[in-house]
Parts: C-alpha cells; sequence; structure tokens
C-alpha cells in the first residue's frame, strides 16, 4: 500500500462516497461497485499507475463521464508527456471496454430475440398500460423490448410484470430507439421517451413512433433517426413532469425537437385530469376510463 493509493482512493471517495478497498496500481482498468448503484452491479471503472507521477482515471459506466487524477503537477515536460500519454492510455482501454460489453449484450439479445415467444396480451404491464404487444417478445416473465441502432438489434429493455425495467447489463442505450409502425417518406415520425407511451400514440392515433426509452436519450436518439431519415417531418412527444421541479419532460423534448428541426407536442390534459398523470398514456387510459364512467 503506498500513500498514491490511498490519496487516489480519496479521489475516488470524493465523487462516489465509502470504498471498503483499495485500489489496484497496474495500469489496467478495473470495475467497482458504485455505492447507491443496484446490487451486484460494477458500473464504475478506474485505472492506476504508480510508477514515476502517480497519476490514474475514473468513472461510471451507468453516469457517463470521466475524471483523471494525478498526485502532482508536473514538473517538467518529460512528466508532463507521461501524464497526457496516460490519459490517452485510460481513454483506448476504457473505450475497448465498452465496446467488448455492447458487443456481449448486442449477442445476448439477438439471441434471446430469436428463442422467446411472442408477448403475451394479457401480460400485466401490457393490461395495466392498456396497449397491444406489438411483436415484442417475452422470456419468463419479463417483456422484451428492442432496441436499434442503424436498423440493428444492439439491446433490449426488460420489463416484469409490476413494471420495473432493466436494460442488458453493458448494452448500448445512447442513441438506439424502439420503432413501431413502418416509416414512409413524408410521413410523420412521432419520438417519445417509453415504450408504453410509444404504443399508445401507434394504437390510438396511428402515428409511426420510436420509443427512446428515456428522457436522456431523447436527444441521442432523435439525432440518430434523423440522419437515417433526413426529410422525415418529426414530432417529439413529450412528457409533461407537472409536478416535478424543471419538468425535465417538456425540456427535454423541447431541446430534442430543436436538435432536429422537429416540432414538439404535449398531452393537453381535459378539465380535471390530476396532475401526477404525465404522458400519453397515461391521458389515453384516464380518457377511456372517464368516457366509460
Amino acid at each position: 500500500m503506498t500513500d498514491a493509493t490511498i490519496l487516489f482512493r480519496d479521489a475516488l471517495q470524493a465523487v462516489y462516497g465509502p470504498l471498503d478497498w483499495l485500489p489496484e496500481p497496474d495500469g489496467t482498468i478495473h470495475r467497482f461497485h458504485v455505492p447507491g448503484d443496484k446490487a451486484g452491479s460494477s458500473n464504475g471503472w478506474y485505472t492506476l499507475f504508480t510508477d514515476g507521477i502517480a497519476s490514474g482515471a475514473f468513472g461510471s459506466w451507468k453516469a457517463g463521464g470521466a475524471s483523471t487524477w494525478c498526485s502532482r503537477e508536473p514538473v517538467d515536460a518529460r512528466e508532463a508527456a507521461q501524464i497526457r500519454e496516460r490519459v490517452d492510455l485510460s481513454r483506448r482501454q476504457r473505450e475497448a471496454e465498452q465496446h467488448r460489453r455492447q458487443q456481449q449484450a448486442t449477442e445476448k439479445a439477438n439471441h434471446w430475440w430469436s428463442n422467446t415467444r411472442r408477448a403475451s396480451p394479457d401480460h400485466p404491464y401490457l393490461v395495466a398500460k392498456a396497449v397491444r404487444p406489438y411483436g415484442l417478445r417475452q422470456r419468463g416473465a419479463d417483456l422484451l423490448i428492442p432496441l436499434y441502432l442503424d436498423g440493428r438489434l444492439v439491446n433490449l429493455q426488460r420489463i416484469g410484470q409490476e413494471g420495473d425495467k432493466r436494460f442488458l447489463f453493458g448494452g448500448r442505450i445512447k442513441g438506439t430507439y424502439s420503432p413501431l409502425g413502418i416509416i414512409e417518406p413524408g410521413s410523420v415520425l412521432c419520438i417519445c421517451e417509453g415504450w408504453a407511451t410509444a404504443a399508445s400514440l401507434h394504437q390510438h392515433g396511428g402515428y409511426v413512433v420510436a420509443a427512446a426509452m428515456n428522457a436522456g436519450n431523447l436527444i441521442p436518439a432523435a439525432m440518430a433517426l434523423r440522419a437515417r431519415y433526413p426529410g422525415q417531418p418529426i414530432v417529439i412527444a413529450g412528457d409533461d413532469d407537472r409536478l416535478t421541479d424543471g419538468n425535465p419532460g417538456r425540456a427535454a423534448a423541447n431541446a430534442a425537437a430543436a436538435a432536429v428541426g422537429g416540432q414538439v407536442a404535449f398531452p393537453e390534459w381535459p378539465e380535471g385530469a390530476p396532475e401526477h398523470l404525465t404522458d400519453f398514456n397515461d391521458l389515453a387510459n384516464w380518457k377511456l376510463a372517464h368516457v366509460q364512467a
């Protein structure tokens, strides 16, 4: 154990909280559990060098981004060059590891998709959301939602009977989307957050829809679709997070529409609709219940 190892752990702990282990100073990528993440996950990564001037880098696969660390300022051009080389090596290692994880998830996604049955219309999540399966598949009790990038299946979102959602470990999310319907030249393409919202728009409005799966992926998914369909009219069908500070659903939808030169639409809430409703699936189901009542 060296002073540099302890100082590097201190830097990690300043970002992620208490850690009950010491980093390995061997200059290779190591994974670790980030406090607060799901039990058993290893979303954190780091690399540490202690020969010469001690330096390293670390980050989270889940949160994204990377931080660099150095035990002291370089005193000459040689040490500065060494730091730059290590930062570059860390980046290459990280990219290689990410590519390996994504490739494994792609292979698993395609295997599962090819070897599972069509989803039951009676799956509790579909019943709760009042939508049809639209070609989804089912593995045990989990619905499988396909995520595509440039026309290739690269990941799956699993939805359990209680609505809990998980992506495949290490799978690509940024820029991916789950489509409903066939895109025709000149037809409007709607892009929204969740799959159930997409299914409601397709089911009740006949729209061709792509689900980005979350607000953070609206811009990357919209830009990927714009690049794939450059002349397509795009409408971002945003969530209206009225009870959340800053209304992140509206903010993300407006930003995505601006990024791809598209239009934006939000649910128009009827009088009496409760404020906890946020998306087009909520609106469709509230209208259905209201009319039936």
